[in-house]
């Protein structure tokens, strides 16, 4: 495993010193490519200004860095990126790779076909702008691995093989469906230790989950606070694997939405917040406020709360 000297933001290069406090899986927005260009209004009114003003706060809360997880597919807008992170002061990493809506006309693209433009978007940029991606991404669900599935997951293994960057897996642990996402990765020759299987605070089964660690990958608790397990049990499940000897690896995070589509109400108005708002409306500092005053009680140490949101982001971003 090599060392990364740097690591791309949208506002260009910083050294993995300059990380600081990082959540490793948000996003500024969700929407579905080309809707921020083409109907902009359909995200409420000012956009740009509320995703500035959101990280803000988390800013002034000490949140020096987000990983974007917003691949093309998820409506990806990398100006909009750099607007907010240039406004707010916040590191934004953001990702190349592919989530789970792969349209019919790119079923018959080859894995190291998209490997390419995966790369390019790592070296070059992504198309009409010099941003680079920081990291790679791929994805499967509930209905596992299809093969367009495969083929992007095999395409971000060979990109990860050409560049050497981290890659984040969207799972489903329900299935245990990391198992499968590794076996490819094996077999494309991927180094485990720079994975991080996503989602993975959506079950309890730490028996599982120990079995993902023990594969060298890291486990991002990245659902806060989540609807399928209970914020506390979360918690719960986090800390059991701390104690039995995973810290280094574990990586946590909300999967939070700043900006997503205000749905028309059967009344015909339309919202001033989305739906993924009123879930979660402590957005970014939901982990502050909640978890990790949490973890405290538990018996984690200031050391402990380092290195799960400063130390180990570092490790899974720059490698050793």
């Amino acid at each position: 495993m090599t060392s990364a000297a740097t690591i791309n933001t949208v506002l260009g290069p910083i050294s993995p010193a300059q990380l600081g406090f990082t959540l490793v899986h948000e996003h500024v927005m969700v929407s579905t490519s080309g809707l921020y260009q083409s109907y902009p209004d359909l995200l409420g009114r000012g956009p740009e200004a509320r995703a500035i003003a959101t990280l803000k706060r988390a800013k002034e809360a000490g949140i020096d860095t987000i990983i974007d997880a917003t691949t093309f597919d998820l409506g990806r807008h990398a100006p909009l990126l750099a607007a907010v992170s240039k406004g707010s002061g916040v590191n934004i990493i953001n990702v190349t790779g592919w989530w789970l809506d792969v349209p019919r006309f790119l079923r018959g693209v080859g894995a190291s076909q998209m490997a390419r433009e995966f790369i390019r978007d790592v070296r070059e940029g992504f198309r009409g702008t010099d941003i680079k991606a920081g990291l790679l991404k791929c994805a499967a669900d509930i209905d596992g691995v299809t093969p367009p599935l495969e083929t992007m997951a095999r395409a971000v293994a060979r990109a990860h093989r050409e560049t050497g960057l981290p890659i984040m897996v969207h799972s489903h642990p329900g299935t245990q469906l990391a198992r499968r996402q590794i076996e490819i990765f094996r077999e494309e020759g991927v180094d485990l230790t720079r994975v991080k299987i996503d989602h993975s605070n959506d079950t309890t089964d730490t028996e599982y989950l120990k079995w993902i660690l023990d594969q060298g990958c890291f486990l991002g608790f990245d659902r806060y606070p989540g609807r399928m397990v209970s914020p506390r049990m979360r918690t719960l499940t986090l800390k059991k694997l701390m104690d039995e000897g995973y810290t280094e690896r574990l990586c946590v995070s909300h999967d939070c939405i700043c900006l997503h589509i205000h749905n028309e109400q059967p009344d015909g108005s339309i919202p001033e917040q989305h739906d993924f708002f009123r879930s979660n409306p402590d957005q970014y500092l939901f982990i502050h406020r909640h978890v990790i005053p949490q973890l405290r009680e538990l018996g984690a140490t200031e050391a402990d709360i380092q290195t799960l949101f400063v130390g180990n982001p570092r490790r899974f971003l720059a490698g050793a």
